[in-house]
């Protein structure tokens, strides 16, 4: 059957997105995973995978043409299939004024396939879709409702938690109304462009806008939407008499974890009475872990804690699952595809840096941000792409793009997984620039606040173990860039120098290749003009 795409909301300010190019023409067979276009949004150009497969049967408008978010992107489906009526149904002007005067008829819809066209979906402004959150994303999880039904909604305030492949990320809402429906619980999934929630005004029909929007799924479902607000009521009889007897530690809007919030429902706990330890008060798993009611005497503090250090017993096979996040789910897949299907080879070479030792020393007295050796190994990295562009390049299947500017991607570690962010164009950065740039994106990667615009477009990674006590790795590349630098960390050992064994501080850094794109000989040029600079940290400056 065939199945309409909406154009999705790629950003939290985006109302409509301009066609900057389609990578399939009508009549192009499609995968899941496949390019489709690419959508000039209003803070970034970004790439719209196909997330399911069959033949791109129709599109809303061509190269450079606009659409709103919500109207019809375009339909894939089988080879030959009517799509009239479905490009009917999604862009119909056909008023609902008859669905919302007569509920009973609105119940009736998920029984006649013909009742769904009778609402235009795309010209209600009260639907909220699951947007497309970042250029990988297929679905989203509900870490969090910050409304809940029947509350009071304005354009700019945060109505979701919504954890991606990449990041948990605050969705705010870009309409004012009163929040009438949620398609989904906290912990539950929504696929993109499914139904997020509804807002509108009191007497907005939910029954039949469900109805329209699942093509028939049955409207009686809308009703037990009002259920999520009575959800907060199934707490244990110590927490209900927690907040007689102990101070309001968070007032207002509470920011937690994820996994803190689900940890503290499940538990019971209201999380307005826990004390975050985490950034800006932010409140983490390790807070909930060591939480007591101030009635609890000490014999339940040591047992309401006992969960988190529980130890198998001796002889007894003991193990705990753990749902995988969408952020390890993707990283699982992206580094199976390249591992399995880009052919990997491993240089490895030993860097002198003593020189760079003793540089970083001299720059720090006098530069207005303290430089790390990342930082030097980024720039040097920038100047070494730009001279040996086949390392800058990327495989596309049929042609092998080489990228004339350089953006480097940093591996940040998460709680989750790992993030790229992006230093953009880093070959024209100071080394204070840079310095600035990935200090901002390790804050904002803890902070959980990193944006699809901060880690899209990379031509070439660093992965940097060397803090973590690493002396040499080798790295899976990260797609879709043809190479990755698994930069280990500084080592005191003897070296011989003019004949004589000396103390001397050195480095190892391994390069993976992708052999499609790059040969032994040109890893090994780079890899020798990046020594140079390291070794020689002045040239860096010139």
């Amino acid at each position: 059957m065939a199945e309409a795409i909406l154009m999705p909301r790629l950003s939290d300010t985006m109302t409509e997105g301009v066609i900057a190019a389609w990578h399939k023409n009508v009549g192009d067979a499609v995968k899941k995973g496949d390019l489709l276009a690419e959508i000039e949004t209003d803070k970034a150009t970004m790439e719209l995978e196909s997330y399911q497969e069959g033949v791109l049967l129709h599109i809303g408008t061509t190269k450079g043409g606009k659409l709103q978010v919500n109207d019809l992107l375009a339909i894939i489906g089988k080879a030959g299939e009517d799509v009239a009526s479905l490009i009917a149904s999604v862009g119909a002007s056909a008023p609902a004024a008859a669905p919302a005067t007569e509920p009973t008829p609105a119940a009736a819809a998920p029984t006649t396939p013909t009742a769904s066209p009778a609402i235009d979906v795309a010209a209600m402004e009260e639907v909220v879709l699951m947007p497309r959150l970042s250029d990988t994303m297929t679905e989203g999880v509900i870490a969090g409702w910050q409304k809940n039904v029947g509350d009071t909604v304005k354009k700019g305030e945060v109505l979701a938690d919504i954890e991606t492949d990449k990041a948990t990320m605050e969705l705010e809402s870009y309409k004012d109304g009163i929040l009438l429906y949620q398609g989904a619980k906290a912990g539950e999934k929504i696929l993109v462009n499914d139904l997020l929630c509804i807002i509108g005004a009191a007497d907005t029909n939910v029954d039949a806008i469900v109805a329209a929007v699942k093509n028939g799924a049955t409207a009686a479902a809308a009703p037990a939407a009002s259920a999520p607000a009575a959800s907060p009521a199934p707490t244990t009889a110590p927490a209900a008499a927690a907040p007689t007897v102990q101070a309001v530690v968070n007032e207002g809007r509470i920011f937690a974890s994820p996994l803190a919030r689900k940890m503290a429902e499940e538990r019971g706990i209201d999380l307005k009475y826990v004390k975050g330890t985490g950034d800006n008060g932010r409140i983490t798993k390790f807070d909930i872990d060591g939480y007591v009611p101030a009635t609890a005497s000490a014999t339940q503090a040591v047992s309401a804690a006992a969960p988190a250090v529980q130890t198998a017993a001796s002889g007894v096979v003991s193990f705990e699952d753990q749902p995988v996040s969408q952020m390890r789910k993707t990283i699982a897949r992206r580094l199976s595809e390249s591992l399995f299907t880009a052919p990997h080879f491993y240089i490895t070479m030993t860097i002198d840096m003593d020189a760079a030792v003793a540089a970083r020393a001299k720059i720090n007295e006098v530069a207005p941000v303290k430089i790390s050796f990342n930082d030097m190994v980024v720039k040097a990295t920038a100047l070494s792409l730009k001279q040996h562009p086949k390392i800058n390049s990327s495989w596309l299947g049929d042609s092998i793009r080489t990228n004339h500017h350089v953006n480097i991607g940093i591996a940040v570690a998460v709680d989750e997984g790992l993030l790229v962010p992006v230093v953009r164009f880093a070959d024209t950065k100071t080394l204070s620039e840079i310095g600035v740039a990935v200090k901002g994106f390790a804050q904002k990667a803890k902070d959980k606040k990193l944006q699809p615009s901060d880690w899209e477009g990379n031509t070439f990674t660093i992965s940097n173990l060397g803090m973590f006590g690493i002396e040499s790795f080798t790295a899976i590349v990260n797609p879709p860039d043809s190479c990755i630098l698994a930069v280990g960390g500084i080592k005191e050992v003897p070296v011989v120098k003019n004949g004589q064994v000396v103390p001397g501080n050195v480095m190892k850094v391994t390069l993976s290749c992708d052999h499609r794109v790059v040969d032994g000989a040109t890893g090994s040029a780079f890899l020798q003009t990046f020594k140079t600079y390291m070794e020689n940290p002045a040239a860096m400056l010139l």
